[in-house]
């Protein structure tokens, strides 16, 4: 992220709350994420916008918390020639066939798993 920051004609904006399985407040997370779709939307309309990452963006459809068909439309409606970049987990089928490249990354061992919390650098 300060990388990103610091260079000319980067946009950057956080979305959400911090991790899903830490929520105490599944309404405020719905809106957080409404709240960043909004600003995606915003960019995904812009023709000047080349790229646009969605990071993590699969949890919003696993947690309800956007519509996938309005996604969906949105995406299917941007400019020609931007491209865009969505991950996370559990990907929903109907955006891998919307999509023109699908990557799947497996998690083969992860110190998560052995009890070590995440890590800011390298988790996040």
């Amino acid at each position: 992220e300060a990388f990103f920051r610091r260079q000319p004609g980067v946009h950057w904006h956080v979305g959400g709350e911090g991790f899903t399985w830490e929520t105490q407040d599944k309404d405020r997370d719905a809106r957080a994420a409404q709240a960043a779709w909004d600003v995606a939307c915003a960019h995904l309309s812009d023709p000047a916008i080349g790229l646009v990452v969605l990071d993590e963006m699969t949890y919003a459809f696993k947690y309800g918390w956007l519509e996938l068909d309005a996604v969906l439309a949105t995406l299917a409606n941007r400019p020609a020639m931007q491209h865009v970049i969505i991950t996370g987990r559990q990907c929903h089928r109907q955006l891998r066939e919307l999509a023109d490249t699908v990557s799947d990354i497996d998690s083969v061992k992860h110190a998560f798993d052995a009890g070590i919390k995440v890590q800011k650098g390298i988790d996040y």
